[in-house]
């Protein structure tokens, strides 16, 4: 069947001009809401340089941000490997806000914005506004607002104590990022105007009231053990023990901080709450912006809004962000991210519309519906990315991508093969592959289980280890200083099996150094 392509081209030269930009834009949006029936947030594209881009690469992508000489390396970093010729600049930044703003690099050609506009203003824009993690954990209403506050208040906090001060709490909370987050509770939502009245509210109580748990009472050497014991649950159910986001816990509980100090950690703890479901959510939120960008030129091609040659340079592009090298390929680094979620919104897509037997007794529910646009944006909106691969990942696209499963025991010398292409294999080889997408197996789980608030102020925290695999003793040292310097005492870390429960190591935080 002939497409019948009766619009004019969008554009024919590779120049841009806001003019084009306009008409491609209004194209996109006309086919992301008619046909794909899409739900965004209001655009906000901003054309920058490469330097801009180098910068909003160094401050993790956000356009305000507060001072810190970690940006500046990373600025140093990307701008070095760029120049060089080591390293390619993205084709744009998108922010989850609202308005959502999308950064393009001003040197692309007129087919690439093009591209970049379907993908990041409306491919990321619809999963930031609906997917459920980043409803019920990120204000994108907020974020610009309290960014702004928060680059406000660190400058003021230079002025009043001193960069050094500022800079040595802040080195300190970014090393304790990945653990200052709530996974399981909803954190706590404010605006920033919210959060000013409450942090004055903090410091004129802490201004007039003495808190008494701070005071430090000898223990009593010869009390029995089983008060020892009740002493030790009371304070653990006081202090809300055990607590997962130790960033929460020291800006609460610290008895060594300043008001200011602890405000600076609610702001480190917020951008890494931002964040986190962004981390669970790399393959389906790449994979729906790369479909529906896909899926806009192919219908803008068929419509003749788009020429021939720009539609080849776009599928070269594109082509090129898909790509898989094989397992033995020098460029393999795992599993791309964008190739395996394209490719299975591709696959639901297909069992929609033309389902095989195999399909029907793996997907009932949805294989031979017709309706794939309703099926992708229902699980655009339900899952993240370890329970999108349980559900969705089926034996043909395992097939495709030649997957299956290696058990790496370090008792043997060698690998086993435990799972192939059979019925039983499938079912395992989606399963570990979904495992490997839950950051709560992939990051360190970490733990306070108790602070000796009336005796020696100890901080105890508890590593629980999977597999056997402990904390690399330099990295977990130096953290461990970090956070003696936030809590004022010593801290100590125990790790502790999964399976077990026996303790398999202790660390502590080395003291601080006297001065000569």
């Amino acid at each position: 069947m002939t497409v019948q392509r009766a619009m004019k081209p969008l554009f024919e030269s590779s120049d841009w001009t806001f003019d084009k930009l306009r008409r491609a834009y209004d194209a996109i949006e006309d086919v992301a809401l008619n046909d794909l029936g899409l739900d965004v947030y209001p655009n906000q594209v901003e054309i920058i340089s490469s330097e801009q881009m180098l910068d909003a690469y160094s401050s993790v992508g956000m356009p305000l941000m507060y001072r810190h000489w970690s940006f500046g390396k990373r600025f140093v970093r990307e701008s070095h490997m760029y120049r060089k010729g080591f390293s390619g600049l993205a084709y744009e930044i998108v922010i989850n806000s609202n308005p959502c703003i999308s950064y393009n690099m001003e040197e692309s050609s007129m087919a690439m914005q093009t591209l970049v506009m379907a993908h990041a203003a409306f491919g990321h824009n619809h999963f930031f506004k609906n997917n459920y993690l980043f409803r019920q954990w990120t204000d994108a209403d907020a974020i610009l607002e309290y960014l702004d506050f928060a680059k406000g208040y660190i400058a003021k906090c230079e002025e009043r104590h001193g960069p050094d001060a500022v800079e040595e709490i802040l080195d300190a909370a970014h090393a304790l990022m990945d653990q200052g987050v709530f996974r399981y509770q909803r954190p706590p939502r404010a605006s920033a105007k919210a959060t000013e009245e409450k942090r004055r509210e903090r410091q004129a109580y802490e201004d007039s009231i003495f808190r008494d748990i701070w005071r430090t009472v000898p223990g009593d050497e010869k009390a029995a053990e089983t008060e020892a014991e009740a002493d030790i649950a009371q304070r653990q159910e006081a202090l809300q023990l055990p607590a997962e986001n130790l960033l929460y816990f020291l800006e609460k509980n610290s008895p060594a901080l300043e008001s200011w100090q602890r405000e600076v950690l609610r702001i480190v703890r917020s951008i890494a709450q931002y964040f986190y479901p962004q981390k669970q959510t790399k393959v389906m939120n790449e994979g729906c912006a790369t479909f529906v960008h896909h899926t806009i030129i192919n219908t803008l091609y068929d419509r003749g809004q788009l020429t021939e040659g720009a539609m080849l340079e776009m599928l070269d592009s594109h082509s090129s962000v898909v790509f898989q090298p094989d397992f033995d390929d020098p460029r393999y680094r795992g599993i791309n991210p964008y190739a395996l979620g394209f490719a299975m919104m591709q696959d639901i897509k297909r069992i929609c519309v033309e389902p095989t037997a195999e399909d029907r007794d793996w997907f009932p529910d949805i294989a031979g519906s017709g309706d794939w646009r309703e099926t992708l944006r229902h699980a655009w909106a339900s899952y993240r990315d370890e329970s999108f691969v349980q559900q969705y990942l089926s034996p043909h696209l395992m097939r495709k991508f030649k997957l299956f499963n290696l058990i790496d025991d370090d008792k043997r010398s060698h690998y086993k093969v435990k799972s192939i292409h059979d019925e039983r294999g499938y079912k395992d080889v989606r399963a570990a592959l979904a495992r490997s997408y839950d950051i709560g197996s992939t990051e360190p789980h970490i733990q306070v289980v108790d602070a000796d608030m009336r005796g020696d102020r100890t901080l105890r925290l508890e590593h629980l280890v999977r597999d056997g695999i402990p904390l690399a003793e330099k990295h977990r040292d130096g953290v461990l200083r970090y956070v003696r310097r936030l809590w004022g005492y010593e801290v100590v870390l125990a790790g502790v099996d999964a399976d077990s429960g026996k303790e398999l190591y202790q660390a502590s935080s080395a003291e601080p150094e006297e001065e000569s």
